[in-house]
């Protein structure tokens, strides 16, 4: 018999240090009314004395204390991460540092068979990680829950496009059987993959080149801003199309009826583009109702639904743009210019946007925080939801998340009954507080050389306390990070 599967719980970390984008405008010359429009208000960096790790393991606690979680159910713990630092261990890392404390105040550590792995998959290893998770529960015959961490910090070279789409954090999530916020469709959630070079990478070599494996390691990427969006547009319509397919459901019919909606977003905007076209698309493929209704935004854009249908329906391959050296065009010009025009519409305003408001004004506070991105979002809008009142009991969910390169997954899911007290929990915006905002001089010396003066001590969580440094026959722990806790 199947089971049913989800989430039960979220907790969020981020670092205090919050870099104010109308103050880096201010800075940097660059416009505040649109930086404020596609991008959002404010993003957080990491401390000098905090890593992926420390933050992820901070959300965990919290997850624990906030949901009475006894250590001894958890069989799974997962790490979905592209800011490791150890190419060896990864999650093992967490469960080390949760023991430490657990021990301390004399609650038993997480249980010795417990499951730690790491997925990698640039902004996608947590959704991949909490799939692994769900897996595990669907096949685990003893009671047990797992908790998967969504953690990252996003840099980018200032000065370059991306540099006010940064941000640091960590998600950690709560999945069990008979979920108490979210279930999870497990067999219905649509995959896909393709491989796009030059789309978003880190190499390694890069960094090497760049002299910048020290102390104060940035990894920063490779990345193609129009190229990216392209990337992004394509595969998350391929991974809901298979969703869909798997759903045996019409696809606009399908976004209409949806409770709430929630995707991966590296900033304010492209979530948005993202959700607008994909109902587009969906009507190209919803029989005559939907032709019908894309017929009336075609012409209202003054474009002939033939050609706008002949687009849709083509495959077009993506990894072309880089075999000739074209990343800036786009590959569904018309469909672009039709989206522009429904963006006036009454459907997107009343319905698509709607559809994906829940929490979207608290995330602009937050930042780019990669793996995090989704599982966030999600939190805040079911917090903010329970804090309203909002009876969506039952409701259907649409969470799609995506990782450059490219990989996307669409999820669908339910809201399970009583989801409201689980949702009370969660804690999205006590997280956001307290916190110091930063000047341009802290700014520019947390991000170059990974500290500043002046800089508030966070006021809990774990911290790096010392990193070794002995390479010899008799002891070698160079590189090793050690921890401490900050309650």
């Amino acid at each position: 018999m199947s089971k049913e599967v989800g989430i039960s719980g979220f907790a969020l970390y981020v670092p205090p240090y919050r870099v104010d984008l109308q103050d880096w405008c201010e800075w940097t010359g660059s416009p505040w009314d649109k930086t404020s429009a596609v991008i959002g208000r404010s993003f957080r960096m990491r401390g000098p004395d905090q890593s992926v790790y420390t933050m992820a393991a901070t959300a965990v606690m919290r997850l624990i204390e906030r949901y009475d979680i006894d250590p001894r159910r958890v069989g799974f713990l997962g790490l979905g991460t592209e800011s490791s630092t150890d190419n060896s261990a990864g999650a093992v890392i967490i469960k080390g540092m949760l023991d430490e404390v657990l021990r301390a105040r004399g609650l038993p550590p997480i249980n010795r068979n417990c499951e730690v792995p790491e997925l990698k998959h640039a902004c996608l290893g947590g959704i991949y990680a909490m799939k692994h998770g769900l897996r595990y529960l669907a096949l685990e015959e003893q009671d047990r829950c797992a908790i998967v961490i969504s953690a990252d910090i996003a840099e980018y070279a200032r000065g370059s496009s991306g540099e006010p789409t940064q941000g640091a954090g960590a998600v950690a999530m709560l999945l069990e059987t008979d979920p108490s916020l979210l279930q999870v469709q497990l067999k219905d959630i649509g995959s896909a993959s393709a491989y796009r070079a030059v789309d978003f990478r880190k190499p390694v070599m890069r960094n090497l080149i760049r002299g910048n494996l020290n102390c104060h390691f940035q990894d920063l990427p490779v990345f193609n801003g129009k190229y990216s969006t392209t990337c992004y547009l394509d595969e998350t319509l391929h991974a809901l199309y298979e969703m869909l397919r798997r759903l045996d459901a019409e696809p606009a019919d399908y976004y209409r009826s949806l409770a709430a909606a929630f995707m991966h977003r590296p900033y304010h905007r492209m979530p948005m583009t993202s959700f607008a076209m994909s109902y587009l698309f969906g009507l190209a493929h919803n029989g005559a109702s939907g032709l019908a209704e894309l017929e009336t935004y075609c012409r209202d854009a003054e474009l002939d639904v033939d050609a706008v249908l002949a687009e849709m329906r083509s495959t077009p391959d993506i990894l072309q743009l880089v075999r000739d050296g074209d990343l800036h065009s786009d590959v569904y010009p018309l469909s672009v210019q039709l989206l522009k025009k429904f963006r006036t519409s009454e459907v997107f305003n009343e319905q698509l946007a709607t559809k994906m408001s829940l929490g979207a004004e608290p995330m602009k506070d937050l930042g780019n925080v990669y793996c995090a991105a989704l599982p966030a979002w999600i939190a805040a809008g079911l917090e903010e939801a329970a804090a309203e009142g909002r009876e969506l009991t039952g409701g259907k969910i649409l969470a799609v998340g995506y990782g450059s390169g490219d990989a996307a997954e669409a999820i669908p899911m339910k809201l399970a009954e009583n989801w409201q007290e689980a949702a009370a929990k969660i804690g999205f915006m006590a997280a956001l507080e307290p916190y110091q905002n930063l000047t341009q001089a802290q700014y520019e010396s947390l991000h170059d050389t990974g500290d500043a003066a002046g800089l508030n001590a966070p006021g809990d969580g774990f911290l790096i306390e010392s990193v070794g440094s002995s390479s010899n026959p008799n002891f070698s722990d160079e590189g090793i990070e050690y921890y401490r806790y900050l309650r």
